[in-house]
């Protein structure tokens, strides 16, 4: 009788468990139990995930644009990654002031950076 009990105890632990992971898979989380998730939406960094950094041989001018919505190691990664995703553009985010620095190696349109970063998710001011 008492292992019957430990089995449905286990299994109701188990099947609630994947229960979370499910809904919080559905409402789009990448780091699911994260102590920043309702401040970042579940979006922020709680792995060792390291974000592919782009570096250009010439730079011929910067620019800074603000950025709202950014709130983790996450949210500054998925902006310099859509931003590196350019060519010949390449991003640095101040996630405390939300700050974007782009480098251009290459001549790239305002409004194509702006597109690429409000397709992340973000909101360039």
């Amino acid at each position: 009788m008492v292992d019957f009990i430990l089995i449905v105890v286990l299994a109701a632990i188990i099947g609630g468990i994947i229960l979370y992971l499910y809904r919080a898979k559905k409402r789009g989380e990448t780091c699911i139990g994260c102590p920043h998730a309702k401040k970042c939406g579940g979006h922020c960094s709680g792995s060792d995930y390291k974000p592919r950094r782009k570096k250009l041989h010439h730079v011929k001018y910067q620019k800074i644009f603000q950025v709202e919505g950014m709130h983790c190691e996450h949210c500054k990664s998925r902006v310099e990654e859509a931003v590196g995703d350019i060519k010949g553009v390449a991003g640095k985010v101040n996630l405390k002031q939300g700050l974007l620095t782009v480098s251009y190696a290459e001549d790239a349109a305002d409004d194509v950076i702006k597109a690429r970063i409000e397709r992340a998710g973000y909101h360039v001011v």
